[in-house]
């Protein structure tokens, strides 16, 4: 069996690379790119290593910018070309972000009917 591997960016839902929503920008490239799925996560309540305080979303306030976690689960070797495709516009990016990868052990892995 091959190995698949889970990769993650942590980010703001306000972040861009040029005019673009870095976490849309992050889903249609890797549309385009082959990978399997992504799933994009708001929360509630985070900081990051650069942040003066700590974001949070409360029912009576609008507030735009909340972390958010962009995963996508796939073989490592596209995962790992993913990466090395997308990080030269990460590292342009003006705000900070992070990105991780780690081995999964697939269980399951069925098709849906179209």
């Amino acid at each position: 069996m091959e190995n698949y591997s889970v990769l993650r960016f942590y980010a703001s839902t306000t972040d861009k690379i040029n005019s673009e929503l870095l976490y849309e920008y992050i889903v249609y490239k890797a549309k385009e790119k082959n990978i399997s799925g992504v799933t994009v996560y708001r929360g509630v309540m985070g900081y990051g290593l650069s942040s003066k305080h700590v974001n949070t979303s409360r029912f009576w306030e609008l507030v735009e910018k909340l972390p958010v976690v962009i995963e996508m689960v796939d073989k490592t070797e596209l995962l790992e070309e993913f990466y090395d495709f997308i990080e030269p516009e990460l590292e342009s990016m003006p705000k900070g972000c992070m990105a991780y990868m780690l081995p999964v052990n697939i269980k399951l892995l069925k098709k849906g009917k179209k």
